[in-house]
């Protein structure tokens, strides 16, 4: 079962959505599985800081809805997925149009999918470097994913409906 949005159209969504839009963040890139995707902070005036570099608070806005989207789409409909929490690393001043890229692995998703068979919730990490024209890190986010399968979908009450089904049945 797969979520409601296809790729391109949530990637114009997001490029239309205005804390995006306003903060000269763009989605240059989302995959049709939703493995990948590709998020560009533009190099503008009203981008900077007081300094002159990429504003801190928008470089953490680049990387804030991605892995939770990526893997609405790439799970389908059976699962909850939000974002838990986060934290930040600067390591240099962005000085220049700013990259993020985001990758879910099949073994991510594997690893996703047996931990939350039976219902259990599981918070994977997932570390996004933000890199500048040159290709050099300038930040590192540390963002942690919560996933839950919903109980309509779980193993343990897929496997009592079932049986529910088959009592009744034999009435």
């Amino acid at each position: 079962m797969r979520w409601a949005f296809k790729p391109q159209v949530m990637r114009h969504l997001l490029n239309f959505w205005p804390p995006f839009l306003f903060s000269g963040i763009k989605v240059a890139e989302l995959a049709e599985d939703y493995r990948y995707a590709r998020v560009e902070l533009k190099w503008r005036p009203w981008t900077r800081n007081i300094n002159g570099s990429q504003f801190g608070g928008t470089m953490y806005a680049m990387t804030d809805p991605i892995y939770p989207l990526m893997l609405m789409g790439a799970l389908g409909k059976e699962y909850w997925v939000w974002d838990k929490e986060a934290d930040i690393n600067y390591l240099k001043p962005g000085k220049s149009r700013l990259t993020a890229e985001f990758w879910l692995t099949d073994d991510s998703l594997a690893e996703i999918q047996a931990a939350t068979a039976n219902g259990n919730k599981y918070f994977p990490q997932f570390v996004v470097h933000i890199k500048d024209a040159e290709h050099t890190v300038v930040a590192e986010v540390n963002r942690t994913v919560y996933i839950r399968k919903k109980m309509q979908y779980r193993a343990e009450d897929a496997a009592l409906e079932t049986a529910l089904q088959q009592t009744e049945n034999k009435k």
